[in-house]
């Protein structure tokens, strides 16, 4: 197939790398791309929040599926008027992308379709979130309503920065204040046509910044697949994702199916095992990053055939995702002073060191091309690239990340390096 990718991030060169190793071998563009993502697809200057571009660009170039990775474009519609013009199109529309572009309308689904999920109280004003926060109590949780790049969100048991991160957003609108909830979490992706889901293999990130969950949230500095801890309390991984589909997933797409607005994408699930079983933190509108770095790698079933299946509304003659016994992790290199104010432009070497040990891919983010030919490649952004290992377990494919990691070299940069320490024992 044709296949343009949109987005610019290591989630879209993760996704890029799963269709390159399909055996049927596809000729794929990428919108805007980035420096590492321009070995593996042809780059197009397009715009990917402009629809009409886009539509255009597909037309003109006989592109049988787009695939849009980054929540911008679904929020901005682009989607929308790619399937006006019967181009098939993985991502949601504009209506359907509200799931992730407010939180209150992602409340309101889950109540109308009695998903399990934490009280939450839409504040707006620095009066109503006081008052929200009598109520609920510490540790606080105040989230952006919109799309805030992974950074929308406070956890913290301190009253005054919990009040300033609101201040910091309700200028745009409303917040919201949600009860805290305690236990580990989980991601857990569900592809949609609108009406069938298949779910694929759960995995779980790492949010702060360092070490032992220290620090500021992040977009993410590390995920790892599967999770073998989940047998402890549902008896198996494929027992856990069948009650997640039962009690989130399906409810949530028969609702939104009822309301005109059909999910056809990928829908994310960020779920937290409470005390009180199962809730839902939040949804998310397309794949994760980092967990779709370690989740594809391991997904045996073509990548294409799922995704085309999706957009055409053909899943349900899909059979379930098949993925390998292998485990996956990454560990992300970030640069010095994320996520409050990164240090861009500067030089990474290293790389290709890094990408001959056996089992490691290196998963671009934010990286751009050398100043001048034959140099090393420059950080443009916060979270600049991905490390990941495959293994038969953790313990190799950990060993694997951090000695890749190891010879990588950004002035400044840092990582952590507790990603999967739990599951690696």
């Amino acid at each position: 197939m044709k296949i343009l990718v949109l987005g610019s991030g290591a989630r879209e060169h993760a996704i890029i790398l799963a269709l390159r190793a399909e055996d049927t071998q596809h000729e794929i563009f990428a919108a805007p791309g980035n420096a590492g993502i321009a070995q593996d697809a042809t780059l197009v200057a397009l715009d990917q929040l402009d629809g009409g571009a886009v539509t255009t660009f597909a037309n003109e170039n006989g592109i049988d599926l787009v695939m849009i990775g980054p929540e911008a474009p679904l929020v901005a519609g682009v989607a929308d008027a790619l399937r006006e013009r019967g181009i098939p199109v993985f991502g949601p529309g504009k209506a359907a992308a509200q799931l992730e572009g407010s939180k209150a309308y992602a409340k309101r689904i889950m109540d109308a379709a009695g998903v399990p999920t934490g009280r939450a109280v839409r504040a707006a004003s620095i009066a109503d979130v006081e008052a929200a926060f009598d109520d609920l109590g510490s540790p606080y949780v105040v989230k952006a309503d919109g799309l805030a790049a992974g950074k929308g969100v406070i956890v913290t048991d301190d009253r005054a920065a919990a009040l300033a991160h609101a201040e910091q957003y309700l200028p745009a609108g409303p917040v919201l204040v949600e009860e805290f909830l305690s236990g580990p979490e989980v991601s857990l992706f569900f592809l949609s046509d609108g009406d069938t889901v298949r779910p694929l293999s759960p995995a779980q990130d790492f949010k702060r910044a360092y070490d032992g969950d220290a620090g500021p949230n992040t977009g993410g500095m590390g995920a790892y697949s599967p999770l073998p801890w989940l047998a402890d309390q549902f008896g198996s991984e494929q027992e856990f994702v069948a009650e997640v589909t039962e009690t989130v997933a399906l409810p949530v797409i028969r609702q939104m199916d009822a309301e005109g607005t059909p999910f056809i994408g990928l829908l994310y699930a960020g779920l937290i095992l409470t005390p009180a079983g199962i809730k839902v933190i939040e949804f998310n509108a397309r794949f994760g990053d980092p967990e779709t770095q370690v989740v594809l790698p391991r997904l045996r079933t073509p990548l294409s055939e799922l995704l085309l299946a999706a957009a055409s509304g053909n899943l349900e003659d899909q059979p379930q995702p098949d993925f390998s016994d292998d485990v996956a992790i990454t560990v992300v290199l970030a640069s010095e002073g994320y996520p409050e104010a990164p240090q861009t432009g500067r030089q990474i070497a290293g790389l290709a060191a890094a990408a001959a040990i056996d089992g490691v891919r290196l998963v671009h983010a934010a990286t751009a091309g050398p100043d001048a030919p034959g140099g090393d490649l420059l950080a443009t952004g916060g979270r600049v690239l991905n490390v990941v290992a495959t293994g038969t377990d953790f313990a190799s494919a950990r060993a694997r990340a951090y000695e890749a990691m190891g010879l990588i070299d950004l002035d400044g940069g840092h990582f952590r390096t507790d990603i999967a320490a739990r599951v690696a024992k």
